[in-house]
């Protein structure tokens, strides 16, 4: 026993500013996490594709073009609306941070919606003819990220509230 206090006394003292001390770790662990960051540039910028996409079907596509679409593919026009109404209120939330989580899940069904019913059919590459679902599996994959960690940062009214 003696012998292990020794060699404990033998160590050298390592200075607290010395970056190999586990609070200088954790200072630089979180100096250098730029998650919440990341999560918030993700989020608005989800939000900013659902508005431009809501833009596209209402004023290229127009709205009656649009319930004709759905009508095609055997959907009520019910649908083409709650579609179009996700995209605005869920881009919006996102943008904005109001329980965007809740709105990145209700938009990653929406985007699921559009593999199976419109995209998936056209093959894996979004340059196929009548574009593939590569693109909208990305989107449901960032939309799930955003679900997953939460607001981020400058969200206006978090869906989880930060002890």
């Amino acid at each position: 026993m003696a012998a292990l206090v020794s060699s404990f006394a033998d160590a050298p003292n390592i200075p607290a500013d010395d970056p190999r001390t586990k609070e200088n770790m954790i200072q630089t662990q979180k100096k250098h996490d730029n998650t919440a960051y990341g999560l918030l540039l993700l989020r608005v910028a989800l939000g900013g594709l659902f508005l431009a996409h809501a833009a596209l079907k209402i004023f290229v596509f127009t709205v009656p073009g649009f319930v004709g679409y759905f009508a095609s593919l055997g959907l009520p026009a019910v649908m083409a609306y709650a579609t179009i109404a996700a995209e605005v209120a869920g881009g919006l939330a996102l943008i904005l941070g109001v329980f965007a989580p809740w709105a990145a899940a209700l938009l990653a069904v929406e985007v699921l919606g559009t593999i199976v019913m419109v995209h998936g059919r056209n093959g894996w590459l979004f340059t196929n003819q009548g574009g593939g679902w590569e693109f909208p599996a990305l989107w449901c994959v960032a939309l799930i990220a955003v679900a997953v960690m939460g607001d981020g940062p400058g969200a206006l009214w978090p869906a989880r509230r930060v002890k």
